[in-house]
């Protein structure tokens, strides 16, 4: 018999693309597409919290490996398929090993939960803050005085801040894949949707005390990242009015800005450990550290547990 034409083209296509959709091509595609979840802190009380609120344990089915010098335990929670890691300490490390990782693994989502000093005079120990923008606080010029009161500005360098004595902020530029040149980046955004998910998981959080009293959880504004340990109530009072910043640490801008480079969302929730030189005497961060991170990381497993 011979087919007609039509028919016979039909056939053969048919023939052609049925077996490509059901091969394990396409079902590898889509496992590949399943969402991996980077949890991450920066030190040991932080990174104790996340394993003891996750559950990251060998012996509970969590596989570990390591990648130039970065310890990498994969699991999963609440259905979640999650991979929990050390950026380690200020932004230097935190640039290098979450861009490592990044190469290293297809992770789709930058999650973070750690301390912070806080900056906003409103906000207390044990409160916690997730912002929608991080901005560097100590990308700056370091100039020197004119001997009238004022400083040799470089032609350059056009101030867009106030300065902190000798010290002029300035923001960052960035040129990403697709982008023909570097754009200055006042401030790297938390992802939209992420935050919107820490707002809507705020009313069902249960309650969480710190030196006697129920802690806040407050989303949005902007938190500050630069490679000090703030302990000056001074700096702490000029960052609060330049930036209206809520709190400060060492790694998340850094991680923001490669997140921003690697167009991944990046979502970090920060307990306050201490004010940043806003306190009486000595800062009390060491006997604050461990506690705080723990609801920092509860704070967290809520988000995550609702996407």
């Amino acid at each position: 018999m011979i087919l007609p034409r039509r028919l016979f083209l039909r056939l053969v296509l048919a023939a052609i693309f049925v077996p490509l959709a059901d091969s394990g091509a396409g079902a590898g595609t889509a496992a590949a597409a399943r969402p991996l979840f980077a949890v991450c802190g920066a030190y040991p009380p932080e990174m104790e919290a996340l394993h003891a609120v996750f559950g990251v344990d060998e012996a509970a089915g969590w596989e570990r490996s390591e990648w130039k010098g970065i310890t990498l335990h994969r699991g999963t929670f609440a259905g979640k398929d999650l991979v929990v890691f050390s950026t380690g300490v200020s932004i230097v490390n935190a640039t290098m090993r979450l861009q490592a990782a990044l190469d290293h693994l297809p992770i789709t989502h930058v999650l973070f939960a750690g301390v912070a000093g806080g900056i906003d005079p409103s906000l207390h120990v044990g409160d916690v803050v997730i912002p929608e923008r991080w901005t560097y606080h100590s990308e700056a010029a370091y100039l020197n005085e004119d001997g009238k009161g004022g400083y040799f500005v470089p032609e350059y360098f056009k101030p867009r801040y106030e300065n902190f004595g000798m010290i002029f902020p300035d923001d960052v530029a960035v040129r990403r894949e697709g982008e023909a040149t570097f754009v200055d980046v006042p401030a790297f955004p938390a992802d939209p949707l992420l935050v919107a998910r820490a707002r809507a998981v705020l009313p069902s959080l249960p309650e969480m005390r710190k030196a006697g009293r129920a802690v806040s959880v407050l989303v949005g504004g902007t938190g500050v990242a630069g490679p000090v340990f703030l302990d000056n109530a001074r700096y702490r009072e000029w960052v609060f009015r330049v930036w209206q910043a809520r709190c400060l640490d060492m790694e998340s801008t850094a991680l923001a800005h490669v997140a921003y480079a690697n167009h991944k969302p990046i979502l970090i929730v920060r307990g306050l450990s201490d004010l940043a030189g806003g306190q009486h005497g000595l800062n009390p961060i060491d006997d604050n550290e461990a506690p705080v991170s723990v609801i920092a990381a509860r704070v967290l497993r809520e988000v995550i547990a609702g996407l």
